[in-house]
């Protein structure tokens, strides 16, 4: 892999800046009904509308028929852990759950509006989520510090009668795992064999232990390292403390193995880091120290942990990142936009661990066809195609369990999910022709 300029690796970041300026934001709202004349306020507003809402008084269930609540997901954080920038606030925040709300709407044809809270307190969070219920079908979690996401998201859950779900936790795992599912096939080992290295134990790292087990890798060949060092039996500062990576420790280390990085990298056939941004978190020569053919998935963002280039010149096969820059990005933007669309054109009551497995081989067979090899173990943002299987297996499993609360035909549902997905994408284009999104040379 040829090595990347500094200038090469800045740029990204330096036309975000002029981009963001330029534009004043990412998303906006229009309408999807015409005006025909004014005399159209009558049947949209009043007095025309009280007939409508009268109708949802006797069956509340009719928002979802009566007005764009089926579609409509809010993207939601306080801002106290954005990135790898940390704890930088809600106003902060607000340019990337703007870029959530962007791909939900462009990659999944899912509307969705970004909540940057001003709370820290647990309690006041999800009290505020629980309020925001009536307005929508489903609820983005996103960049929400550890442990209060994994308390944010349960009693959630618990408590809301639509889908919740944090990204950062069970997206970041879908997609981990369809990687890992292409990159295992690649090299040819057996995922009920691998032996893997889970760098970071935040909420990504986490639940991509859970959804590895579930997916077939062996718990007991699953190590974990936290700033502490490894996770292991004799952790009795996370008995009290942190009940989630406690769990871990009691199910994973099959060997019990202490120590830190290196000790949790070495004899590894897999590494996944998601930590803290790179270069040089990660050592070439902990790379060295892992099995033949490795596969290193180095995720932090901005930068990963190790450069890519670095990574194979140790001895990897095969290396993904979060970045688009390079080859085999594995970003949440290959999961959520598919995932709710499935989940929002049947209704489902929630999004479990069975529909992130659906979502994560989805994705695995999309790749697979298009034929898998080092540089590519997943799938683009790009194939767009994607993002329809992705969403007809995870509706398949809400219809099987009796989630969906709207029973489709797959075939119908097909034709659907592939028409939403295509208006958004052409209104885009068609803005864009007709002038009303300006493109930046233009105006310079």
């Amino acid at each position: 892999m040829q090595k990347k300029t500094e200038k090469e690796l800045n740029q990204p970041l330096i036309e975000a800046m002029k981009l963001h300026e330029f534009y004043q934001g990412k998303i906006e709202m229009n309408l999807k009904c015409p005006v025909r004349s004014y005399q159209d306020f009558a049947i949209w507003y009043t007095p025309g509308v009280a007939e409508v809402c009268k109708a949802i008084v006797r069956d509340s269930m009719l928002s979802y028929e009566f007005t764009n609540r089926w579609n409509t997901v809010a993207v939601v954080s306080n801002g106290t852990r954005v990135l790898g920038l940390g704890n930088i606030g809600p106003e902060a925040a607000m340019p990337v759950m703007e870029g959530k709300a962007l791909l939900f709407r462009y990659l999944g044809g899912v509307d969705s509006w970004p909540l940057c809270l001003k709370t820290q307190n647990t309690a006041e969070l999800i009290q505020i989520v629980q309020s925001l219920e009536p307005s929508f079908g489903g609820i983005n979690l996103e960049d929400i510090s550890q442990p209060e996401c994994f308390t944010v998201l349960e009693t959630l859950q618990k408590s809301l009668n639509i889908p919740v779900w944090h990204d950062d936790q069970q997206g970041t795992a879908l997609v981990t795992v369809a990687g890992v599912l292409g990159a295992v096939e690649v090299v040819q080992k057996s995922l009920d064999k691998i032996r893997v290295a889970l760098i970071g134990a935040g909420a990504s790292n986490i639940r991509i232990a859970h959804l590895l087990i579930k997916a077939g890798v062996l718990a007991e060949n699953i190590v974990l390292c936290d700033r502490s060092g490894t996770l292991h039996r004799e952790r009795k500062d996370l008995e009290e403390n942190h009940p989630w990576k406690w769990e871990l420790c009691q199910i994973t280390n099959g060997d019990n193995l202490k120590g830190g990085k290196a000790e949790a990298i070495a004899n590894r056939d897999l590494l996944i880091a998601l930590s803290t941004p790179g270069p040089g978190v990660i050592k070439p020569e902990w790379i060295q120290t892992m099995n033949k053919d490795a596969i290193v998935f180095a995720c932090a963002n901005p930068n990963p942990e190790i450069w890519p280039w670095e990574a194979k010149e140790a001895g990897a096969k095969i290396v993904a990142t979060g970045r688009s820059d390079f080859p085999n990005q594995v970003n949440n933007s290959l999961g959520f936009p598919g995932l709710f669309r499935g989940i929002l054109s049947v209704q489902s009551a929630c999004i479990n661990d069975d529909m992130c497995i659906a979502a994560s081989r989805a994705i695995y067979r999309f790749a697979q066809k298009r034929g898998l090899h080092t540089d590519y173990i997943i799938p683009s943002m790009e194939e767009w195609q994607l993002f329809i299987e992705e969403a007809l297996a995870v509706a398949q499993v809400a219809i099987e369990q009796n989630l969906a609360r709207k029973k489709r035909d797959l075939e119908e549902l097909r034709k659907e999910v592939e028409g939403v997905i295509l208006r958004a994408q052409g209104m885009v284009k068609d803005l864009v022709k007709f002038g009303y999104i300006p493109l930046p040379l233009e105006k310079q």
